[in-house]
């Protein structure tokens, strides 16, 4: 069985593998990311295995209300010192290949849970 911990790293490190594959290299490996994103993709699995998040629209509206939360705002680029994403948007305002990064961190979440 995978702790949460492991499912998390396993969905950022796939998720860190897609964003490469569309010319995003903003995201450190799991050892190397600074402490919020992996507490981010750990929080993530918790709200799916709890299963207050049902969909991967819910994942990224989970994901974008802990952003909020901790002072992000929507930036065009992503810069983590000042706080700034350009995910920052409702679900069906992303691109098509940003709401593929929630739907693959959902799937592999959910595979890896059992269910």
């Amino acid at each position: 069985m995978n702790s949460v911990t492991e499912i998390a790293k396993i969905a950022h490190e796939a998720n860190r593998a897609y964003c490469e594959t569309i010319g995003d290299y903003s995201q450190d490996t799991w050892t190397c990311c600074e402490q919020w994103q992996r507490d981010s993709a750990i929080n993530g699995v918790k709200a799916i295995g709890a299963e207050i998040v049902t969909r991967p629209e819910q994942s990224h509206e989970n994901w974008l209300k802990e952003k909020e939360e901790t002072g992000w705002v929507w930036g065009p680029d992503k810069v983590p010192s000042k706080k700034l994403h350009p995910c920052m948007v409702p679900f069906d305002k992303l691109s098509k290949n940003q709401q593929m990064k929630d739907r693959l961190f959902f799937t592999i979440v959910t595979t890896l849970l059992g269910r």
